[in-house]
């Protein structure tokens, strides 16, 4: 009997062309968050005047040029890095599983959420810092300002309506100024936390001073709610 040798089975090679144009997708991608991340750091640092593009490409391990390449402009780099901040709080609010059946546990929880991501993400504060200065002359460019609406709005909302239907909360607060209230009380103690410890001779940033302010905040939300507590004329 004649035998014949088996021949290999013949592969059918990807097209160079494709392959080729994915590693240089997947190369640009990374190079320009790269120079995100970059940008988040030195402009938290230095302020928008003070980060330079060669600060950013430097510290990115990149080229000036590239910067100009994917962001068109220092300026066009910035409103990307408030767009990004932006959309990493809103991820971030999108994520909580709150129980509004619970409306009081669900307002603690939110309130503790907001003071503590203002404290896990203080280049949050000082960016936004940094653009108020400019009176808001950058973020007033992005094409996408306005959908970052804070979905913490209407989770409060929902949080008011089931306390207003349990007779735990007043009918007659706004979900945005129980928003702002949270906000600003948590925004402040942040961005203010250097000058008001010089200023009151106690380090504000220790836990236990962190801790008491939380729970004044907490205290002065509750209040705000209590359908018992009538507002001021």
């Amino acid at each position: 009997m004649v035998t014949t040798a088996r021949q290999p089975k013949a592969r059918l090679a990807k097209p160079a062309g494709k392959r080729s144009a994915g590693v240089r997708e997947h190369s640009a991608q990374q190079t320009r968050e790269s120079i995100l991340r970059a940008a988040i750091k030195v402009f938290a640092q230095h302020g928008y005047e003070g980060g330079s593009v060669e600060k950013i490409s430097r510290l990115a391990k990149s080229y000036d040029r590239m910067i100009y390449y994917y962001f068109g402009s220092k300026e066009g780099l910035f409103v990307e890095v408030l767009e990004t901040i932006y959309q990493r709080m809103n991820d971030a609010e999108a994520e909580l599983a709150l129980d509004v059946g619970q409306p009081l546990l669900a307002l603690e929880q939110m309130v503790h959420f907001v003071l503590d991501y203002y404290r896990a993400h203080p280049e949050f504060v000082t960016l936004l810092n940094t653009e108020n200065l400019h009176k808001g002359r950058h973020i007033v460019k992005s094409l996408r300002a306005k959908e970052y609406s804070s979905p913490a709005i209407t989770v409060i909302g929902d949080i008011l309506q089931a306390g207003v239907q349990q007779g735990l909360m007043r009918s007659d607060v706004s979900p945005r100024d129980v928003y702002l209230l949270i906000a600003a009380t948590g925004y402040f103690y942040m961005s203010n936390r250097h000058t008001l410890t010089a200023f009151l001779g106690e380090n504000i940033d220790a836990p236990a001073a962190v801790a008491q302010w939380k729970h004044f905040v907490l205290d002065t939300v509750f209040r705000v709610v209590n359908p018992a507590v009538q507002p001021a004329l």
